[in-house]
């Protein structure tokens, strides 16, 4: 075998094809294909032929003819003055598209075009014929007429009903005045009671009753240090709080604040917004425990 038909048969192996294969792709018969591959050219018809196979064998495979021809040139027979037949060099495809089919191709937009203007033409025909045709026309006119009538007669029966809507909302409204201050009432009597119970040394406890809710709040207005815990024990804040600043905690699900103050001259409490008094000074007494018991209302 030479080293032309080894690095043929490595390329067409490369592809993936049989000789079968090959055979089919290029028309070539088997034998003439082995022979390539051998470099037995002495069984092809004749040189002319060797060079066509070859070149036609490149093709199918994926190499350059006229770069193998240059590389082999030495194991190649040559042909002088000839050319080799435009229809021997090309590779059949099972791919290609038949003339006709591509013809169909080329026509199917004009076709669809075609339909689609025909179309338009037939459903534009229906309409004016259906419209032409249609009775109900003078039904409509004599129906605007007749509403318009009623419209006149139901004017009447507006009015009336507009004169009842308007008792009505009347009535509404001295009912939510009236609800409005049945609340009002209620909330009078829910107003919360914030009372001293005891005050001894730096240490004040205080009563939170006739409310459901515990907001605390601790307002600075120096740098004061302060803790807070709740009945239990648990620290829920602790440290400085800036100027102007605030510490806020919900104590509504709790029984009990105990708040740690330094520079209770420096400190605001407020509870639920209402501000307490201190019952014991905060300029003569800088560290306060202040205890709020709070009841919750029913």
């Amino acid at each position: 075998m030479t080293e032309l038909g080894n690095r043929l048969k490595e390329a067409r192996e490369a592809k993936g094809l049989s000789l079968e294969d090959l055979q089919e792709l290029t028309k070539i018969q088997k034998r003439y294909l082995i022979g390539i591959e051998e470099g037995n050219y002495s069984m092809m018809p004749g040189k002319f032929y060797v060079r066509a196979f070859i070149k036609q064998y490149c093709e199918a495979v994926g190499l350059d003819s006229e770069e193998i021809f240059e590389q082999y040139k030495s194991e190649i027979p040559s042909v002088y003055s000839e050319e080799l037949p435009e229809q021997l060099s090309r590779v059949q495809s099972r791919k290609t598209i038949p003339a006709g089919d591509s013809k169909v191709v080329e026509l199917l937009p004009k076709i669809l075009a075609a339909v689609l203007v025909i179309g338009a033409a037939v459903l534009i025909w229906v309409l004016v014929l259906n419209y032409m045709s249609n009775p109900d026309n003078d039904d409509k006119k004599d129906a605007k007429q007749s509403d318009a009538v009623d419209y006149n007669k139901s004017e009447d029966f507006n009015k009336e009903d507009n004169a009842d809507q308007k008792q009505n909302e009347e009535k509404s409204d001295s009912s939510e005045k009236k609800n409005e201050d049945d609340t009002a009432v209620k909330d009078e009597e829910k107003e919360q009671n914030l009372a001293v119970t005891s005050s001894s040394g730096k240490n004040s406890t205080y009563e939170l009753k006739n409310t459901d809710t515990f907001k605390l709040k601790v307002t600075s207005k120096g740098s004061p240090w302060v803790g807070i815990k709740n009945g239990e024990g648990k620290l829920l804040f602790q440290g400085t709080i800036e100027k102007d600043k605030s510490q806020e905690i919900d104590f509504t699900n709790e029984k009990e604040a105990v708040i740690n103050i330094g520079r209770a001259y420096e400190t605001e409490i407020y509870v639920n917004d209402e501000k307490l008094e201190y019952s014991i000074s905060p300029t003569e007494v800088n560290t306060q425990l202040v205890t709020i018991q709070f009841t919750k209302a029913e």
